[in-house]
């Protein structure tokens, strides 16, 4: 069968299951309730209108649709974070990866929220792994995307701009439940709710090689992004000197400048991580940290700075000297300082997004308490990207982002039995598994499945 009859029937099976409508009232009943904040034994969830309208002990309302929970584990909808999903399918062909930018007059302005494919093969496997909502995130030298070549990504090239860049250009949060059978496909929740960029190594490379230069650099670019705020009219009328950046990017970047938007830094080294929480006070930037893989040596600066961190906690071999002290424990030791963490997938969280449970789980094995665990795939996202109570719990009027699990979520064998994205069920089908059962119905078998 050819390559497209494969992805046309993928994409057709995937659209015409019959999700259940978000207007009718479905009953989550009997399951063990993980709120996201608490643990509700043999409780019920009631969705209605895309949202969560009860949860407690109580009964199914007259005339809901009751689901059955029993002996399983009802769950809000994990949130991946520092992701690649639906902004890139194939990470090394370029004309799939909607998430690299090499244009050298626009960097910070770049907006990812344009490239989402609500198609993507890459959301049904995330879903199937818990995943029901995404904050999608540019690449560049230095991110978990992996495979990313300082000539591929934003400000680099010829130009009467800042060559290179130092910004990589402006996240996005965007849910797993694109109603494709109904017509619609829209699967963004909200655009710009962060800039992006990278510090340490990556971060000196982009600056001209050293680690002084970019910092520099960085507070240069934050006093011309404020002068030019000042001066508006001066630039309209050509009466403001030349700028580095383009008018597009020095816009991007006036909410970074005065403290509203955050900063996602990533950054690896405990050294970096101080110099970086130096430079947010210095200048007023509300930073998120990603990686911080030696984050547990200045878990007490971080947690003195209020700044959350997004981290991988089996990132633990130390790849390069940034990472001489990366260990096991990172997240525990983040966690009882009082930093906010948020638990990341493998690979970018794109193909791999799904690993974020088993990730949780590992680092529960290594200390992390297990209602911690659940919180940084759940509620902790949210809080980070200032969508609280929106999505990411168990709660009256948040997101109908609800998973029942045949056992414990943070367990590799557990597996999802509903799910539910903004109130709708979802199917459980993606191509990976409709390409097993082509396979697994094809007579004679080929001679690789014969034996």
């Amino acid at each position: 069968m050819r390559l497209s009859s494969i992805l046309a029937g993928a994409v057709a099976a995937l659209a015409l299951a019959a999700p259940a409508l978000a207007q009718e009232t479905v009953a989550i009943v009997g399951g063990r309730i993980l709120t996201g904040t608490s643990v509700i034994e043999s409780g019920t969830v009631v969705l209605r209108d895309g949202k969560i309208v009860s949860v407690g002990a109580g009964g199914a309302p007259a005339g809901a649709r009751v689901i059955d929970a029993a002996g399983k584990t009802v769950a809000p909808g994990f949130v991946a974070v520092d992701s690649g999903l639906a902004g890139a399918e194939v990470s090394s062909v370029r004309g799939t990866n909607a998430l690299r930018n090499a244009a050298n007059n626009l960097s910070a302005a770049f907006d990812v929220s344009y490239g989402l494919d609500p198609w993507s093969f890459t959301l049904p496997v995330a879903r199937l792994g818990g995943i029901t909502r995404a904050v999608v995130v540019p690449q560049h030298p230095g991110s978990s995307g992996g495979h990313v070549h300082e000539d591929e990504t934003a400000g680099v090239g010829d130009g009467g701009y800042q060559t290179p860049g130092l910004f990589a250009g402006q996240a996005a949060v965007i849910n797993l439940g694109p109603d494709l059978a109904g017509g619609g496909a829209d699967i963004l929740v909200k655009p710009r709710v962060a800039m992006v960029a990278p510090f340490g190594e990556a971060g000196a490379a982009v600056a001209g090689g050293a680690r002084g230069a970019q910092f520099v650099l960085f507070k240069e670019t934050m006093a011309e992004v404020r002068l030019y705020a000042r001066n508006k009219a001066a630039y309209d009328r050509a009466a403001l000197r030349d700028l580095s950046l383009s008018r597009a990017d020095l816009e991007a970047l006036i909410p970074v400048a005065n403290g509203t938007l955050p900063l996602i830094v990533t950054v690896h080294r405990a050294s970096d991580i101080q110099q970086v929480l130096r430079l947010a006070r210095e200048e007023g930037i509300k930073l998120i940290l990603d990686g911080a893989e030696e984050g547990w040596l200045v878990a007490g600066d971080i947690a003195a700075a209020g700044v959350p961190v997004l981290l991988n906690p089996i990132d633990n071999l130390p790849s390069d000297f940034e990472m001489r002290a990366a260990r096991m424990e990172n997240a525990a030791a983040l966690n009882a300082a009082g930093v906010l963490i948020a638990i990341k997938g493998n690979e970018g969280s794109t193909h791999r997004a799904r690993d974020a449970r088993y990730n949780a789980g590992n680092a529960v094995s290594h200390g992390l308490p297990y209602q911690a665990a659940i919180a940084a795939l759940t509620v902790n996202p949210a809080r980070i990207f200032g969508m609280a109570g929106q999505f990411g719990q168990i709660a009256p009027g948040a997101a109908g982002d609800v998973v029942v699990w045949s056992g414990d979520p943070l367990e590799p064998l557990s597996q999802p039995s509903v799910i539910f994205v903004n109130g709708v069920e979802q199917p459980l089908a993606s191509r990976p598994l409709l390409l097993r059962d082509r396979y697994r119905q094809q007579t004679p078998m080929p001679p690789a499945y014969r034996n």
